[in-house]
């Protein structure tokens, strides 16, 4: 393994910049509300004990269809996504191209033999990538932020727009300064063609190793003159998605977790049916549900999230957009409904 596989945490300078902003306070960031990582009377020994008395379908039974789409030719007139499964998207909108959390590595740990990638779910690698004039990076965990795909990205990137904080590791990892925007939660910065991009609250945690919220965690608004999108990164549910439906909303597409969830980290992950009224909180015209059919984090059954969240969705009069892995998706497009996920 390579050690600088863990990234680094801000020091010097950078360090002193961080500790100026209101959501940091007593030496870490902070979330809006007390989030504590478990329950009362849930001890870490029984989490453990737990996690290896997972559901027998944590896995799917045989390799996830996919798409292969040739992205450097893809064209829309309209905001288009594909999904690489997880929190892996890109987005074509505006005349630029945006790629959120790439994790092409095939696992999501900093040993290789670890969380590996479902099959059929790891079918684009950076080499697939177009150059990407805005890598998005919501926060610095290893199904986010990916040492090994950031390294082959580097080239291809024009700008990186972080949480605070996480440019840390992206400096280390040879990406220039000058690259670089981080930006703390309500704060926007101006992209061409008339587009905004603003960081706003999660609530979630950020580490890559025993030192944690030592950097920002956020999800991303993306404006343009004719269309808005919510990059949800990852959140608990609370009352922040209200705030930003009030302030930024209604959104044309929410993207938001839906999977590696559990009662025993109920503020950190949100579970389906909070993230079908997160969406209806966001004033969203329809649900991408992520953070699914990629990696096994938690215990529940592989496809038992996109089942949960649809079925609450549907109560509330949600759609819900369900593309394969690689499917172009064009949004305000037509949400087919397709369980595909029925292997």
């Amino acid at each position: 393994m390579s050690l600088k596989i863990t990234g680094k945490l801000p020091s010097g300078k950078h360090k002193l910049q961080l500790q100026q902003s209101p959501n940091y306070k007593k030496g870490a960031f902070q979330n809006l509300s007390p989030t504590p990582m478990k329950p009362e009377g849930v001890s870490y020994w029984k989490m453990m004990r737990e996690f290896f008395k997972k559901h027998p379908d944590t896995a799917p039974p045989t390799k996830l269809p996919f798409v292969k789409t040739d992205l450097h030719t893809l064209t829309a007139d309209r905001p288009l996504i594909v999904w690489f499964g997880h929190s892996s998207y890109l987005l074509k909108a505006g005349g630029k191209t945006f790629l959120v959390d790439p994790v092409f590595s095939g696992n999501a740990a900093p040993l290789s033999f670890m969380v590996k990638a479902f099959p059929g779910s790891n079918e684009y690698k950076a080499e697939d990538m177009p150059v990407i004039d805005y890598l998005v990076l919501t926060h610095d965990h290893y199904d986010h932020l990916d040492f090994k795909t950031i390294r082959r990205l580097r080239t291809k990137c024009k700008e990186v727009i972080c949480s605070l904080g996480v440019g840390a590791h992206l400096k280390y990892w040879g990406i220039e300064n000058s690259r670089i925007t981080e930006l703390d939660w309500w704060q926007s910065t101006s992209l061409h063609n008339g587009m905004q991009l603003t960081a706003a609250p999660a609530r979630h945690f950020s580490g890559r190793g025993i030192k944690r919220a030592q950097s920002l965690w956020s999800s991303f608004i993306v404006k343009g003159p004719d269309f808005s999108i919510y990059l949800g990164g990852d959140s608990g549910y609370d009352t922040h998605f209200k705030e930003i439906g009030q302030r930024f909303g209604p959104f044309d597409l929410a993207i938001l977790e839906c999977g590696q969830y559990n009662t025993m980290w109920p503020l950190i992950h949100m579970m389906p049916e909070e993230t079908a009224q997160a969406a209806v909180d966001l004033r969203a015209k329809a649900l991408l549900p992520v953070h699914w059919a990629k990696f096994r984090l938690s215990m529940h059954a592989w496809n038992e999230p996109v089942k949960r969240v649809m079925a609450k969705a549907e109560e509330l009069g949600m759609p819900v957009a369900t593309p394969v892995i690689g499917e172009p998706l064009i949004i305000n497009g037509s949400y087919a409904k397709r369980r595909w996920w029925d292997l």
